[in-house]
């Protein structure tokens, strides 16, 4: 990893996509201190650290780099845009219209971004007026009229609007993908308090944590990169009057093909009972499941354990279609050997898709998990593990390789040295 950085800052080209890459970011993180109309930041500190802040906005804070409880420009940070991205994403399985734009190819994907951005608009403006409201009931905004409740929602979704426009100037001129390298630095920036808090702790205690979050991260990074190639033969065929030579190759399926996404729906679906319970006033039915699925209970890791494995299976699902997989290798006269084209082929993908998923979907539920049980066993580890988690070790891991991927291959097309030895 060190030499390829090193490599990368000799090439021009992409040490300007490097510097250029920086600058955004540099300006991402100083929207995230700048404090929108009319509010006073030393006052709302004050008012929340009073009232206490919910479950669901430190996690929401996490992925603002903690903009949201300065409620800075930058508050609510990218997650509306990959909240739509999402919906967008799983609205194409159920609305035939958006699955024939994806089939499009780069036409069909520009309409889709389009109607991903209004939609990341209207998000924002919802969570604006939703986070005002929230703040305005906790005495966080004291003198603050509708005038200014309108100007500073207006604010907050042009913010969303700009950072969502700095991470697409990251993606098409910088090194990297912007969306994610954004979500990256906002959990990142918390890993400075996290050092500190794990370095007062004794001495065993220290290493012992530092001990698991080292064994979370290797595990991390071996699953990550495990992948089943599955070798795909191509035989001869005649295009027009040329005849195309067969090969072999393999087709890569990733152990962990969802990602991350399971984890954030179960972590935001665990969080809401707690939440509403809250908000209510901490009384009825809401407060009885909030009870009963208390952060850091048993019952509360089993509950979003067994979430993050049913949104997995799920999300694979999106992503994978095994049908129009066995449908590509066959118009193109692909083959796996030893099994016939066509439905077979696609009864053989879903197997093995099915098989590789539940290994994957156990290793995110316990990386998720693991944390919180070691919280049980050592509630010193909440200095470390409270603010940076199993979730943001998965995010922070998995943009840094992915990232490390993309600027090997942008060397890799700049040396032809690998090719010749």
């Amino acid at each position: 990893m060190l030499q390829a950085m090193l490599n990368s800052l000799r090439s021009p080209e992409l040490r300007k996509k490097l510097w250029f890459t920086a600058a955004m970011l540099l300006v991402f993180r100083f929207g995230s201190y700048v404090p929108v109309p009319g509010v006073e930041p030393d006052r709302l500190a004050a008012a929340l650290q009073n009232q206490g802040t919910t479950n669901i906005l430190n996690f929401l804070n996490l992925f603002a780099g903690g903009a949201l409880t300065r409620f800075a420009v930058f508050a609510l940070g990218i997650m509306p845009y990959i909240t739509a991205s999402i919906i967008l994403q799983l609205l194409t399985v159920v609305i035939p219209s958006l699955e024939r734009l994806q089939k499009e190819g780069e036409s069909g994907y520009a309409k889709i971004t389009q109607y991903t951005r209004y939609m990341t608009v209207g998000l924002a403006f919802l969570q604006s007026f939703a986070y005002v409201m929230y703040f305005r009931s906790q005495d966080a905004l004291p003198g603050v009229g509708w005038s200014r409740t309108f100007l500073i929602i207006i604010t907050l979704t042009a913010g969303t609007t700009l950072v969502m426009w700095i991470g697409e100037l990251i993606t098409n001129h910088g090194v990297g993908n912007g969306i994610s390298l954004l979500i990256f630095v906002s959990i990142v920036s918390a890993l400075p308090d996290a050092i500190r808090g794990w370095l007062g702790l004794p001495p065993v205690t220290a290493v012992i944590i530092g001990v698991i979050a080292f064994a979370i991260v290797v595990g991390i990074v071996f699953v990550n990169e495990g992948v089943r190639r599955i070798p795909i033969q191509y035989a001869k065929r005649q295009v027009g009057r040329r005849m195309t030579s067969g090969g072999s190759t393999f087709m890569p399926i990733r152990v962990n093909m969802a990602g991350v996404i399971p984890v954030i729906f179960a972590a935001s679906i665990t969080i809401l009972p707690p939440t509403i319970a809250e908000l209510a006033g901490g009384s009825g039915w809401a407060q009885g499941v909030a009870d009963f699925l208390s952060p850091g209970s048993w019952w509360f890791i089993l509950f979003e354990g067994l979430l993050i494995v049913l949104f997995t299976y799920f999300y694979t699902a999106v992503q994978f279609n095994p049908t129009e997989q066995a449908d590509n290798l066959k118009k193109y006269g692909g083959f796996i050997p030893g099994v016939r084209p066509g439905r077979p082929t696609a009864i053989y993908l879903d197997r093995v898709v099915s098989r590789l998923t539940l290994p994957g979907a156990i290793y995110l539920a316990l990386v998720a998990e693991f944390p919180n049980i070691i919280f049980r066993y050592l509630p010193e580890s909440n200095v470390f593990f409270g603010l940076f988690g199993g979730t943001s070790i998965l995010i922070v891991v998995g943009v840094a390789l992915d990232t490390m991927r993309q600027m090997e291959a942008q060397l890799m097309m700049r040396s032809y040295e690998g090719f010749l030895q």
